[in-house]
């Protein structure tokens, strides 16, 4: 959009909304143009939370996920095995592990997988501080619950070796054929590590 057609303010409302995930240019127009049409609705009170998100939340010094709290509320959640750590790559993948309420252990979030296309090596993961959880006595098993992509496999790989000191069994999760699913929907990759990964009935 050219600067004859809308002002500075409108497009650098428009240049941050297009930074988001998933967004592009047309569809930060359209986010935008809604906002300004709904700014007593919408935009104001999206503008006080995150106020608010930027000045009280931040990333837990124990697990990584985002809170108001230090450390976070599932942390500080008493009853939780402390025995059994839980690696994820994420913040959602913590959320979505915690929304299916069978895991109760404790969570470290690596903030991302190894990527050399992205240029993500170990030292932008929260590697180090992993290591030194899974040293402590407490601790007997951490589960890895990273993606099934090769970036996945190959961070996978790599925590398994820096783990292999810590005194821990180093688990995964199963990858393979989902619950409900009909084989002949499934590629041929999720049909090859089900397969691998059979056990007996």
């Amino acid at each position: 959009m050219s600067n004859h057609v809308a002002g500075p303010e409108i497009l650098k409302l428009m240049e941050l909304i297009g930074k988001l995930p998933g967004l592009g240019p047309r569809s930060a127009r359209r986010v935008a143009l809604h906002l300004l049409k709904r700014q007593e609705q919408l935009m104001m009170p999206l503008a006080d939370a995150l106020a608010i998100a930027a000045s009280k939340i931040e990333a837990c010094q124990t697990c990584g996920n985002f809170d108001t709290l230090q450390p976070c509320a599932i942390c500080q959640r008493e009853g939780r095995d402390e025995s059994v750590l839980c690696v994820v790559a994420d913040v959602p993948d913590l959320w979505a592990l915690e929304r299916s309420g069978v895991f109760r252990g404790r969570y470290h979030v690596l903030g991302g997988v190894l990527s050399a296309i992205d240029g993500i090596g170990p030292d932008e993961l929260n590697v180090a501080r992993l290591i030194e959880r899974a040293g402590r006595p407490e601790v007997s098993e951490v589960i890895i619950a990273l993606g099934a992509t090769v970036d996945g496999q190959t961070t996978a790989h790599f925590l398994s070796e820096k783990l292999a000191d810590a005194g821990v069994d180093v688990t995964r999760l199963a990858h393979g054929v989902p619950v409900g699913g009909e084989l002949d929907h499934l590629d041929d990759g999720t049909l090859a590590t089900a397969l691998r990964a059979r056990r007996t009935l």
